[in-house]
């Protein structure tokens, strides 16, 4: 009887030792976006938003590249406003979108891809690109950090604002 006792009150003290230990954190599993940063691994709607977003910003530096106006328009807001390196202030769309006969992006490439949800239909997105010039251009590389907000409108995702910062 004594030892049932004896057993018990162990049994009974370990139990309580063992309820108050602090629990390890654990660390979320990461995924590689596609512009090389690992983030933590999210729901598959997350992941299905990044992916759509990496998409459309890819398709727009494909449009720069290749000066393609109705690509270009295709994804920016009819209020589009953008801020770009070069100090002339504020674009709408159709000066950004008449601008792009100007471009001379030869390539470019994307990394540090990060997205915040500012709501259902709302998503800033930031990162940065490495943009190369022709090879006889004065100026051949140029690195910008870049934030940009993108609205859901009536079903469509569009660019409505843009937003670049140099980086040495």
């Amino acid at each position: 009887m004594r030892g049932c006792f004896v057993f018990a009150c162990l049994a009974g003290l370990t139990s309580l030792a063992l309820a108050q230990q602090p629990a390890m954190p654990t660390q979320q599993p990461t995924t590689p976006t596609k512009f090389g940063e690992e983030r933590p691994s999210g729901s598959s709607a997350d992941s299905a938003m990044k992916d759509m977003f990496e998409a459309k910003i890819k398709a727009e530096w494909e449009a720069l590249k290749n000066k393609d106006k109705k690509a270009y328009a295709d994804l920016l807001a009819d209020d589009y406003q953008g801020v770009e390196v070069d100090g002339r202030g504020e674009r709408n769309k159709i000066q950004a979108i008449n601008e792009l006969a100007d471009t001379n992006v030869f390539n470019y490439t994307l990394f540090g891809f990060k997205r915040i949800p500012l709501g259902p239909d709302a998503n800033l997105v930031i990162y940065e690109v490495t943009m190369e010039f022709p090879p006889k251009s004065a100026l051949r590389y140029s690195r910008v950090y870049i934030s940009a907000l993108w609205v859901k409108r009536a079903g469509q995702w569009k660019e409505v604002h843009y937003q670049e910062t140099h980086v040495k």
